[in-house]
């Protein structure tokens, strides 16, 4: 990249992250009532994206080579129990991360 393409890359990166940062406050200033379908997104967004996640991390698993899917469903299955029991999605999504990290690094 010559030193303008840089210097242009970088302005459009600043720009981009300035603008995510501060267009909320302008679309939704703090005296105005939060719109009904923004309150809507705030609800089913974070379960639509935690189902996203396991389908992306299903995604290639397959029941009739290596482990199985054992690292995976043993994985899958403490989320589950977990998320359950405290209904925390950061303490689920970590604690079923490491556990399959664990198992497949150690056991698997």
């Amino acid at each position: 990249m010559t030193t303008a393409q840089q210097i242009l890359t970088i302005a459009m990166v600043v720009l981009g992250t300035l603008a995510t940062r501060f267009l909320p406050f302008l679309l939704f200033p703090s005296g105005k009532p939060t719109p009904k379908y923004i309150e809507y997104l705030g609800k089913v967004l974070p379960a639509a994206m935690f189902g996203l996640l396991v389908v992306y991390c299903l995604r290639n698993v397959s029941p009739f080579t290596g482990s199985h899917g054992l690292p995976e469903l043993i994985s899958l299955a403490i989320v589950a129990a977990l998320h359950s029991w405290k209904r925390n999605m950061l303490l689920s999504i970590a604690a079923g991360t490491a556990c399959y990290m664990l198992l497949v690094q150690l056991v698997f």
